[in-house]
């Protein structure tokens, strides 16, 4: 080895050290943005903190105008209140009949609908998806209005219909998601499936179907986040208490035991409808991010 290599391989290696040594500025601002990022985490996580414990909490110490979050003496048995009203488990059963039709057929429709915009060709396919991508920007509270008015005609007011037939025909933004997802995966495969004489259908179901399953299956649990705590939609939908999905029925406990003061009752509540999503963020939250982060890789 020549001298002048071994020089520059030492002359890289300095390089390389002083490069990992920090300044003191630089620790600094790292200190800094430290501190700012954890006074912006507990603001964000003090409303759910204190969620938890005002359910605990008795209505004297609500009541009391101290501020505290800690409960004195600790009350427990609002949950079991909770849970032995037949209409909060109500609420929950009709979310999940919404839930479980629209996530089967919805996310079939979904994924088929990208495969065909990520792998298929066919004339004017690109401004088919623009258009479809453009109902995203629409917000719901433009189309309420004509929606309600369309299923009042089919008669379908006050029943979970306009709830699940729409999500049936599937999810833009899974549909967004899911073709990203497919365009990282070689489109050569499509070539090797018809050789082997499949279709369009089979070359989904039995190769691309299987790919994008963790993509799927992410874009599912965020599809369920939503469709249990959607408010809106229930709300102006349903009327009749039978039907009512569980965020309604979190409203009217808001609108009932708050005349009675019965604040514990109403977080009781919240933190059982909060459970579900929240356990399943918390435990999938890593395939969620990578998921998002490699959709948006083409």
């Amino acid at each position: 080895m020549s001298e002048a290599v071994v020089r520059k391989r030492i002359t890289n290696n300095a390089d390389y050290k002083s490069s990992k040594v920090t300044s003191p500025k630089q620790k600094a601002i790292n200190a800094i943005l430290l501190i700012v990022l954890l006074l912006v985490a507990v603001i964000m996580v003090f409303p759910l903190v204190y969620m938890v414990a005002t359910s605990f909490m008795t209505k004297n110490q609500i009541l009391s105008g101290q501020f505290s979050v800690i409960p004195d003496p600790v009350l427990i048995g609002k949950y079991a209140e909770v849970l032995s009203k037949g209409q909060f488990i109500s609420g929950i059963l009709n979310t999940i009949k919404v839930e479980i039709p629209v996530l089967l057929i919805g996310g079939f429709t979904s994924s088929l609908a990208a495969f065909a915009f990520a792998k298929m060709r066919f004339r004017g396919k690109g401004l088919v998806f623009l258009l479809l991508l453009a109902t995203i920007m629409i917000p719901f509270a433009v189309v309420m209005i004509p929606q309600y008015v369309l299923f009042t005609k089919l008669h379908w007011t006050d029943s979970l219909l306009p709830l699940i037939i729409p999500g049936c025909f599937g999810n833009i933004s899974m549909i967004f998601f899911l073709r990203q997802n497919l365009y990282s995966i070689p489109s050569d495969l499509m070539d090797a499936a018809k050789l082997d004489g499949c279709g369009y259908f089979k070359t989904y179901y039995k190769i691309f179907l299987p790919l994008m399953k963790g993509a799927l299956g992410t874009q599912l649990m965020l599809w369920f986040m939503g469709i249990w705590n959607d408010y809106l939609a229930p709300t102006i939908f349903l009327r009749s208490e039978k039907n009512w999905t569980l965020q309604v029925v979190i409203r009217s406990f808001n609108s009932y035991y708050a005349i009675q003061s019965d604040y514990a009752l109403i977080m009781a509540a919240s933190v059982i409808a909060l459970l579900p999503t929240l356990v399943l963020f918390f435990i999938f939250q890593r395939m969620i991010i990578e998921s998002i982060a490699i959709s948006g890789i083409k």
